[in-house]
């Protein structure tokens, strides 16, 4: 090898991965082309917007992504004009892989069973890697708008790259495929228009395939966001949709619509219809694309706010100039006004498409958590919001709203109850909710981590508190039908030798009315935070700050019944009724290897 030529591995996952990759997706091996043109799209809009911004030779004239099948050679080259990328890129964007969904995804394809494999190649940051699925070596000459020197990039996929100077004529970046002898049908031009059409008919930049010495159009670049509704098909709609979200799945909900008036500007937007395997990639902002005249600006103008990040599409305005600058889209008042019209029309589908309770019970179990996010820190759309929630429930099946919750409050009911925590399943068998239950009171069920923070924010829905069931001393004695079996123990001495038992463990001990089966739970003092805020900021090693916990002793339970007739300082007893509400509550024994210890002779003495 000559000197110049530099070896390099992989970073970490990339060699997994393409083997993955080349095995495991063979029945989507089309989808490479897909990749590599919308590559070569996104490189020529950055060309276009730097020119505008920065000290960048401007796109050629007539600028196009060029793709030329070569039989004879057996390759096929996809070339473009665009940004092109230094030593240090080439390296960085096809030697690594730094996003956090990889290894999701490629754990995904190692577990999935042939016939079922994820294809949503785009969604990860790895469709470059498609290439090998047809490609036995790959080769890459870029050199970056502005700099003088090229480079070559090279791999055969089986861990490790080369790196090496080139020379290349203008900005931009040639990528060979040196196509395997299985997969010569994309040396065929007809193949390939086939499927720039399925695929990338909608990119706007002019894609040419030679054929018969020529270079033909190969798609029909159509800003589809500017044609009128009543001209786009749903097939059209459903491929933009799949081509900008880098998807496979149909669209939930399209939104498609022109603002005339003070703010003009086309938008095109899509609710997805399945969940990525991991949605926000650690990120939180919005990714719709901004367009000024038909050109692409950035994807980073926060057009939606992060709670409706999982929203893709386009909106394309007349009103800001061509090179906006990244201080001016934070500043402009055109733009605010845009963000604030796009996200009215978002809520606005959103609350339309929930009157169809099946289909929106879908959006919800995908995109849910995300949406509940808005609750806890955007005060503008926090009513808005609240409707369009959903929760599980202790008395229907299903999910339920806020609304219809309201309309099923008992009589004399004044709050909204929910309980949270890790688990919706284990939050229906807890016994919290036991006096609830006795009495036919409804409680909400709550299991997202965001669940913790959101209800403390909205704090009333139409006009009813929202209250924790878990957070001071709940009084149901206004609300009829309770079913308490047995008598009541006077537990007037019991609760004083209890607390003093438990000194420096919990902050009191009280009787309670919303027991039946269980002789104790627990509960957070009033003011505080509820039982499961408690538990995760435990977690994470914080203090809250919010007193210890409340014992709440069943004076109609046999074990309490029996304790209130005892004698002695109760220590052990005392110990053992916090060790078992902590385990109701779904936490540990403060001591488990002596609570298991316990236990077990107590099995044993009821065996003698």
């Amino acid at each position: 090898m000559s000197e110049t030529v530099e070896r390099h591995e992989f970073g970490a996952e990339v060699g997994r991965l393409l083997d993955l990759v080349v095995h495991a997706l063979y029945s989507d091996r089309e989808i490479f082309l897909r990749e590599l043109v919308a590559n070569a799209a996104d490189a020529m809009d950055r060309r276009r917007f730097e020119a505008l911004t920065q000290s960048v030779p401007a796109l050629p004239e007539g600028a196009s992504i060029r793709i030329l099948p070569d039989k004879a050679d057996r390759t096929l080259v996809i070339s473009d004009q665009g940004i092109g990328m230094t030593k240090e890129e080439l390296a960085r964007n096809l030697g690594t892989i730094a996003r956090s969904g990889t290894r999701a995804f490629t754990q995904s394809l190692a577990d999935a069973k042939p016939g079922e494999r994820p294809s949503l190649i785009g969604q990860f940051g790895v469709g470059f890697y498609s290439a090998f699925m047809v490609a036995e070596r790959v080769e890459v000459v870029s050199r970056r708008a502005g700099a003088e020197e090229g480079w070559a990039w090279a791999s055969a996929g089986q861990g490790d790259f080369t790196l090496a100077p080139a020379s290349r004529e203008e900005p931009g970046t040639t990528i060979t495929l040196h196509i395997k002898a299985d997969a010569e049908e994309f040396l065929e031009p007809i193949r390939l228009q086939t499927i720039i059409r399925k695929w990338a008919d909608h990119i706007t930049v002019p894609i040419t395939i030679a054929r018969d010495g020529k270079d033909e159009a190969a798609n029909e670049g159509t800003a589809l966001w500017r044609k009128p509704k009543s001209e786009v098909t749903e097939e059209q709609y459903a491929e933009f949709y799949r081509h900008i979200a880098h998807a496979f799945d149909q669209p939930w909900a399209t939104l498609h619509w022109r603002a005339e008036g003070t703010t003009e500007f086309a938008a095109l937007l899509f609710i997805p219809g399945m969940k990525p395997f991991n949605p926000v990639e650690g990120e939180r902002d919005s990714r719709v694309r901004l367009h000024v005249r038909r050109m692409f600006i950035t994807e980073e103008a926060a057009l939606l706010p992060p709670w409706l990040r999982f929203v893709q599409g386009v909106v394309d305005t007349e009103d800001l100039p061509l090179n906006v600058s990244r201080e001016m889209l934070q500043s402009t008042p055109a733009l605010a006004r845009i963000r604030k019209a796009v996200t009215g029309r978002v809520l606005s589908e959103l609350k339309s498409k929930a009157k169809d309770a099946e289909s929106y019970a879908g959006f919800w179990e995908n995109f849910g958590p995300v949406l509940k996010e808005g609750v806890w820190e955007d005060n503008e759309y926090r009513k808005d919001l609240a409707p369009l929630l959903r929760f599980r429930s202790s008395a229907v099946e299903g999910w339920t709203s806020l609304p219809d919750y309201v309309s099923r409050m008992k009589e004399g009911q004044e709050a909204i109850y929910i309980l949270v925590g890790d688990d919706a399943e284990a939050l229906a068998k807890s016994s919290q909710l036991e006096g609830f239950r006795a009495r036919g009171v409804e409680v909400l069920l709550l299991s997202d981590q965001v669940d913790a923070f959101w209800p403390e924010r909205l704090d009333r829905f139409d006009d009813k508190p929202i209250r924790s069931i878990t957070q001071g001393a709940v009084d149901l004695s206004k609300i009829g039908g309770g079913t308490e079996a047995g008598e009541a123990a006077d537990v007037g001495k019991l609760l004083p030798l209890l607390k003093a038992a438990l000194e420096g463990e919990v902050s009191e001990v009280r009787a309670t009315d919303r027991l039946v089966d269980s002789a104790v739970v627990l509960a957070a003092p009033a003011g505080g935070p509820d039982l499961q805020m408690q538990r995760l900021l435990r977690r994470a090693g914080r203090s809250f700050g919010a007193g210890l916990p409340v014992l709440e002793i069943n004076p109609r339970h046999a074990l309490i019944r029996k304790l209130a007739g005892a004698e002695g300082d109760l220590k052990a007893e005392a110990g053992t009724l916090l060790d078992l509400a902590r385990l109701q509550d779904g936490d540990v024994p403060r001591d488990p290897a002596g609570f298991a210890r316990q236990v077990a002779a107590l099995l044993a003495g009821s065996l003698d």
